[in-house]
């Protein structure tokens, strides 16, 4: 029996450089199980085909886009009935949160060398349960996408101006970064607006079963199953079972971001009352706008009025934490 079941996407960013070092490891390690896809399209049939070999473990190496897809077939498509194997994600890609949240940094050999190591011992005291993030048009016929951090509000418009105007720039990703969150404080502290620059977010609505509404211009918005999240924040509250969906919204007021950014550094954002940030929990959260953009997991969709995006948990799903 393969003790880990590694899932890589050639065509990522991360693996143009890295993928031929993952190989000749795997080809050292016979009881690794290496699957390669070439589109996301080919992900249910390499779990199907996975599942026959009963791993231990299934890592995901790729980026952003291959993990949300191989989180959706792997809970939508029931290749392992009811006993899904424990998720690993191998750090790549960009941002790499999903990664970091379990442990993963760094160099991914690092990382494969970790989970084969955990692999050959008994795996319960390493596993930890996340819920997944249901995104739908709220219709039951609809098939959702499955993710684990979503970007809405500002933060989408941030996300897609380091994507479209940094990254093609070439630059290293820590360098791609502090250009873009520049880019944001010359943006908020001065008003300007200008090509160059993140847009000025647009009005959306958003609604929070049995908590209420939200209605504004919001410089960030995030909902994440994730503990380890953006501007060193924590959103759990004193009892919350870990894990389970949670969500930020941070209004466009200079006096507000001003005090986030204190918090931050502090690291006492979510723990710490600030006006105009908004933490709530719910089984249900609907966002609704004039064609404003969210991001899950580094796909694009986008909410419209009268279309509204609607997010729903899922059942809890094991995940193998790498760190000690």
């Amino acid at each position: 029996m393969a003790r880990v079941a590694l899932l890589s996407n050639p065509r990522s960013t991360g693996n143009r450089s890295k993928l031929p070092r993952v190989r000749s490891f795997c080809a050292e390690h016979k009881d690794i199980f290496h699957y390669e896809v070439e589109h996301v399209d080919q992900i249910g049939t390499a779990l199907a085909t996975i599942a026959r070999v009963n791993p231990k473990v299934l890592v995901i190496n790729g980026g952003d886009g291959t993990v949300q897809a191989a989180l959706t077939e792997l809970h939508l498509g029931g290749h392992f009935g009811d006993n899904p194997p424990p998720v690993a994600v191998l750090p790549n890609g960009k941002t790499n949160l999903i990664a970091l949240d379990l442990g993963a940094h760094g160099d991914p050999i690092v990382a494969l060398k970790r989970v084969l190591e955990l692999a050959r011992t008994d795996l319960a005291p390493h596993i930890v349960s996340r819920e997944l993030i249901q995104l739908s048009n709220g219709h039951a016929a609809s098939r959702p996408v499955l993710g684990m951090f979503l970007g809405g509000a500002g933060l989408a418009d941030i996300i897609l101006f380091c994507r479209n105007k940094i990254y093609p720039l070439g630059l290293p990703n820590t360098v791609s970064h502090v250009l873009t969150m520049l880019a944001v404080f010359v943006s908020i502290l001065f008003g300007i607006r200008a090509a160059f620059l993140p847009p000025r977010p647009a009005p959306v609505r958003i609604s929070v079963m049995k908590q209420g509404e939200l209605q504004g211009r919001f410089a960030l918005l995030m909902v994440t199953t994730l503990q380890r999240l953006l501007l060193n924040g924590n959103l759990s509250s004193p009892g919350q079972r870990p894990g389970t969906m949670q969500m930020m919204a941070i209004e466009q007021n200079r006096t507000t971001l001003f005090h986030v950014a204190v918090a931050a550094i502090r690291g006492r954002l979510g723990r710490l009352r600030v006006s105009g940030v908004h933490l709530e929990h719910g089984d249900e959260i609907r966002i609704e706008g004039d064609h404003s953009s969210v991001i899950l997991d580094g796909e694009l969709f986008e909410a419209n009025v009268g279309g509204p995006i609607v997010l729903r948990p899922t059942a809890p799903v094991p995940f193998l934490r790498l760190a000690a």
